[in-house]
């Protein structure tokens, strides 16, 4: 059984020439990782702790939180970060973070919306050789409402518009498993938490929409499982990617010692 992700769909969709660097070749990039990837971690790391204390019955400070966070942010720092946004230091992105914990605490507590479970693992099978792996940031469980509630944390700065949600691929994939799990007449919320915009944006899916979803990402990999070319594709993202210095649109190319073993 293959097991995809939507990040690798994504991958090969933003950019083919990075899915085959990183999934096909597995070539070590050059940058560990980017300063907006550093604080999203941490951020989420912060956030998952917090439920996880109060599944456990214990409603942590915000002072707890921002600790948690500092120190996580500091554990994981690598000495390469990526700032692409040269106006900025890592500084001011460790205080972004801040920031969007104290709006998060103030506007969620008492934090007893029926959360029942954090970074959650799911599988969706596609077929008798395709399956769909994925993380929810944290799974609710609405005893008033009955509803269940598919909740994902977003650190970007840009918030898009309403059309984009009701096409997001990824928290409907993940409402396909609990669906397949709590029973397809259970009602479904997808809940974005854009952290900069201290904004909760929320969507649904028929079944109809998710059957239609489910065949159009098996037919998106078994594309990819049958590509046999792979152009890099120059966009806006190139600036954060990973791979940029081996790139050819940027006159990288990989090199020996590059390559994973």
């Amino acid at each position: 059984m293959v097991i995809y992700s939507h990040s690798r769909l994504s991958s090969f969709e933003q950019c083919p020439y990075k899915f085959k660097l990183r999934y096909i070749d597995k070539i070590i990039p050059e940058i560990e990782k980017s300063i907006e990837a550093h604080l999203g971690s941490s951020v989420h790391d912060a956030l998952e702790w917090l439920y996880q204390s109060v599944m456990e019955g214990r409603i942590p400070t915000l002072d707890e939180v921002i600790t948690r966070y500092a120190e996580t942010w500091q554990k994981t720092f690598v000495p390469n970060i990526k700032i692409v946004r040269h106006n900025l230091t890592d500084k001011d992105y460790f205080n972004k973070g801040i920031q969007f914990l104290l709006d998060y605490y103030m506007r969620n507590k008492p934090f007893n919306d029926g959360t029942v479970s954090v970074e959650d693992r799911i599988l969706i099978k596609l077929d008798e050789e395709f399956q769909i792996q994925g993380f929810i940031d944290r799974l609710v469980h609405n005893t008033k409402t009955n509803i269940i509630e598919i909740h994902d944390y977003k650190t970007a700065n840009s918030l898009p518009p309403q059309e984009k949600f009701e096409t997001d691929r990824q928290l409907a994939l993940y409402s396909i498993a609990i669906k397949e799990k709590f029973g397809n007449d259970k009602k479904v919320l997808l809940v974005w938490h854009y952290l900069a915009h201290n904004t909760k944006i929320i969507s649904t899916r028929t079944n109809e929409q998710l059957k239609q979803l489910k065949q159009e990402t098996l037919n998106l990999i078994k594309e990819i499982e049958s590509t046999t070319e792979f152009p890099s594709k120059k966009s806006i993202l190139c600036d954060w990617c990973e791979y940029k210095s081996m790139c050819p649109e940027f006159g990288g190319i990989v090199k020996e010692i590059q390559k994973k073993l």
